[in-house]
């Protein structure tokens, strides 16, 4: 049967479209290329998208949101896409969030990162973090890193997502994915479990808190190649959320095990191209002597000045790489600058390549 809501996530997709954001009462919006749009002029009723939710959620599931008031849960609609479910209330009123998982895992040298990366995904141990905000392309470039993988080397790979988005065949190598809420209760207790179960590299889907960080943390000290994500917007800011995770008595022992755990950081962000596509731009921190010094002695703001001047290390900083976008025509100066972390430092390398 062909639901209001089937149809609505079908035209999500033939549009090549993202999210569909509907609450009941309301006419339904869809993200496309990064802007809101309407999807209908037609009000989708608060009745109707209960009915339509309830056929394509498990009796647990719609029990667990009438307790909770709100779910995360993944759906696949068969021919068209997987796609992850957020409900919720909005000021008394069911509303949901359902994004649009492209299941085709994008070769990774073609998503849009350096070399040094790749070489970061040969290292047998450490923690390798992807951040950067919402929607700006953390999954796919994990998806893209393990599928590299799975071609490359024979590995025991676990994975701890919530909900799973990207399906893993086994290639070169055992891929295992658990789904928070499905097949374990948390990210810290699979976590805790996954070091008992041979692992040669884990992929956590989100690093939420202080337990699933220090397990993590852990991990990657005890011989495991660790990948993860934050919301954070730089590697210096992505090492402040680390430590700041952790009472303030036990922050210079996380300094010591992260300035030894951790391999790398790949901060990203997607800009809108000029010919309205999209393009990856990610600043690119590699662990060495001197930003591990740094990490150790508290001194994280100033792991920028390092990045900068890090290129025979595989390293970038974001304004780095927007500039080399804007010479390559790919984006306007304009989204250079409305995606960037620190303005006058792309001031200065536009004025420099202008000189």
């Amino acid at each position: 049967m062909t639901t209001k809501l089937k149809e609505l996530m079908t035209n999500l997709v033939s549009r090549n479209g993202s999210d569909l954001h509907l609450t009941g009462g309301t006419t339904p919006y869809f993200r496309i290329q990064g802007q809101i749009l309407p999807a209908s002029s037609e009000v989708y009723e608060e009745t109707q998208l209960r009915r339509d939710l309830e056929e394509i959620l498990t009796v647990e599931k719609l029990q667990v949101f009438d307790k909770e008031k709100e779910l995360d849960c993944s759906y696949g609609l068969k021919g068209v896409a997987r796609f992850r479910l957020n409900i919720f209330m909005d000021r008394g009123k069911l509303s949901c969030v359902m994004r649009a998982l492209n299941t085709d895992i994008p070769d990774f040298s073609k998503i849009g990162l350096p070399d040094s990366v790749q070489q970061l995904l040969n290292r047998p141990r450490g923690l390798m973090l992807v951040t950067g905000p919402t929607g700006s392309g953390k999954t796919t470039t994990l998806a893209s890193s393990i599928d590299w993988i799975n071609n490359n080397h024979s590995h025991h790979i676990l994975t701890i997502e919530d909900p799973i988005e990207f399906v893993f065949d086994n290639k070169n190598c055992l891929v295992r994915q658990r789904e928070v809420g499905e097949d374990t209760i948390s990210f810290s207790r699979a976590l805790r479990s996954a070091l008992r179960e041979d692992p040669d590299i884990i992929l956590v889907g989100e690093m939420r808190d202080l337990e699933t960080i220090s397990l993590a943390i852990t991990a990657a000290e005890t011989g495991h190649l660790v990948m993860g994500t934050l919301h954070t917007s730089s590697a210096s800011q992505t090492i402040d959320r680390i430590i700041d995770v952790f009472p303030t008595t036990q922050q210079q022992q996380v300094r010591v095990q992260l300035s030894a755990s951790l391999i790398g950081v790949i901060s990203q962000t997607l800009c809108k191209t000029k010919d309205n596509k999209r393009t990856l731009a990610a600043e690119i921190l590699v662990n060495n002597n001197a930003i591990g010094n740094l990490i150790r002695e508290a001194k994280a703001s100033q792991v920028y000045s390092q990045i900068q001047v890090g290129a025979k290390y595989g390293m970038q900083t974001l304004e780095q790489a927007l500039f080399e976008h804007i010479n390559q025509g790919k984006i306007t100066k304009e989204e250079a600058f409305f995606k960037c972390n620190r303005p006058n430092v792309l001031t200065s390398l536009l004025e420099l390549d202008n000189s």
